[in-house]
Formats: C-alpha cells, structure tokens, sequence
C-alpha cells in the first residue's frame, strides 16, 4: 500500500469515528421523534425534546452529542480477499489517537492497575477490535461504536438451569432493566445474548447493539420474544430518565447460538438512548463507502 493511500484509509477511519460521536444514526433519531410523539408525560415529553434538539445540534456543530464519548470499539468483517488486512490495526489504532485529538473525544482509557489515563484513548487491549473473516470477499466492513460507562456499569450476565427455558430468560432480562432504574440514560436499547456460556452470550448481546432499531431477528420465534420484551420493560414505566412514562426502552434485540445440555447462559447489555455507531466499507482500490450515513459518500 503507498502512504497516500494509507493516509486516505487513516482519515477515512478518523472521519468515522467522527461521525458516530457527533451525527446520531437516523434510525435512533426516528425511534426518539417516535417516542416523542406517543409520550403524554410532560416532563419526559420535555426530556425527549431536549434530545432531539441535543441531536440536531450536535450534527450541525459537529460536536459530540454527549460528553462521555465512550470506549471506542471496532467491529470488523474482512474478506478473505481484501488487500490491506494486516495493515488495519494499526490504522484503527492510529485513528483512535487522531479523532481523540480533532473531535474530540474525552480520554477514557485508564491502566487498571496504574491508574494511568495516555491521554489518547488507547491501552492494553484499546482500541477494542472484534474480527471477523468471510470467504470469497475483497472488501472490508467497519463498524465504529462509542460504548460510554454510564449505561455499562449495570451489564450483566448468568448461567441459568436449562428447565428455567424462555421464561427464564425473559425473568431475568426484565430484572435486569428494573434493578439499572434510570441509570443507563433511558429510554434505553436493550441487547440479549443467549448461549452456552456466559462468554457467548455476552458477545451475542454486545453485537446485537449494532442492530438497527425496529429490526428484527430473522427467526420468528426469537423476533416475537424481541417484542414480548419491549412490551414488558416499557410497562415498567420508568419513563425517560427516571421521569415516569410510556418509553423505557426504545428497542430490544436478542440473538442466541446453540446451548449445552447443561447451561443456558443469558447476558444483558444496555446502551443509553445515544447509540453512537457509525459504519463503512472499504473497497481494495481503497476507495471508502459510509453506510449508516451515506450522505458523507459525497464529500
């Protein structure tokens, strides 16, 4: 690769992760005027608004839309093809530290044991990269999310015994949402992962937060208790930051593999209503296509 075109590919990266910390996906904007529009509480209906204008804002400004911009997380999917793999993860890195830079972003990276913050949103194991290799293709997806901490600190995951089955699950799920209360930033999007392992599941529930809002899972079964979910955690009513109301949540995915005879582990992972993700594709000329947001293909 020459080093024009690997500087193009650095600024397309950049210019990614720029997009999803300051232009909300249309999808997650759709989902907040929605809410907006079927909530009858005042105060949440104010809330609501106050987003929605907080959006607008944002994108006009090119400003972040919150102030924790998250842990920068990369979800990637390579064919077997494309040209430039071994390059990437230095330019993912590379990235990082230059959008930390020009956006900004808040430095959210801190050593565990040192307590040491570099500054630039890297560290062991940071920018975190999720890979995944499909044959026959020459290009490469990317996929940038802004986890932030305040919706992540009441993740959680368990094994279940097998015969607690879907109810189980369903049990579980919403006292997950009930004990966060208005923590994680409602209305929230809520992500299920179920499998064989905890580990699974929670990868599976971690994914699922790039799932458009008001898709849903292609087997029935699953996309019908996808909707059971919604329906029981908006009963709830904690409304839009604890306001009280009609929208708690304003989607739920849930994706699962295979279980062992043994376990049925589930995994709860919960995003606050900025659902900061941004994707591109990249072609082996080394040309760059935005996908959630196709309106940047033109400049």
């Amino acid at each position: 690769m020459s080093e024009v075109l690997e500087g193009r590919l650095l600024e397309s990266v950049v210019r990614l992760i720029e997009i999803a910390a300051t232009d909300l996906p249309s999808d997650v904007e759709d989902a907040l005027v929605r809410a907006f529009s079927v909530e009858d509480n005042p105060s949440a209906k104010s809330f609501l608004k106050a987003m929605v204008d907080n959006v607008g804002i944002a994108r006009s400004k090119r400003l972040p839309i919150c102030q924790d911009t998250g842990i920068v997380m990369f979800y990637v999917t390579v064919g077997d093809k494309f040209p430039y793999t071994s390059l990437l993860p230095s330019i993912l890195s590379r990235a990082v530290v230059e959008a930390t830079r020009r956006v900004p972003l808040r430095p959210n990276t801190i050593d565990v044991f040192s307590g040491r913050n570099p500054g630039d949103n890297t560290g062991r194991y940071m920018p975190w990269v999720e890979w995944e290799f499909v044959e026959g293709l020459d290009t490469a997806d990317v996929t940038v999310l802004l986890k932030g901490g305040g919706s992540e600190i009441i993740g959680r995951a368990k094994t279940l015994i097998p015969a607690e089955g879907i109810k189980g699950v369903i049990k579980y799920v919403i006292e997950a949402v009930y004990d966060a209360g208005p923590q994680p930033c409602p209305p929230i999007i809520v992500s299920v992962g179920i499998g064989p392992t905890v580990s699974i599941a929670m990868k599976l529930a971690s994914k699922g937060l790039l799932r458009p809002i008001g898709v849903r899972h292609s087997n029935p079964d699953v996309a019908k208790l996808e909707e059971t979910l919604l329906e029981a955690i908006n009963s709830i009513g904690f409304g839009v930051h604890g306001m009280g109301g009609k929208v708690t949540a304003l989607d739920v995915h849930v994706d699962y593999a295979a279980r062992h005879p043994a376990s049925l582990s589930v995994a709860v992972v919960i995003n606050c209503w900025a659902a900061r993700r941004a994707s591109m594709r990249i072609y082996p000329d080394g040309r760059v296509e935005y996908i959630t947001h196709p309106k940047y293909n033109m400049g």
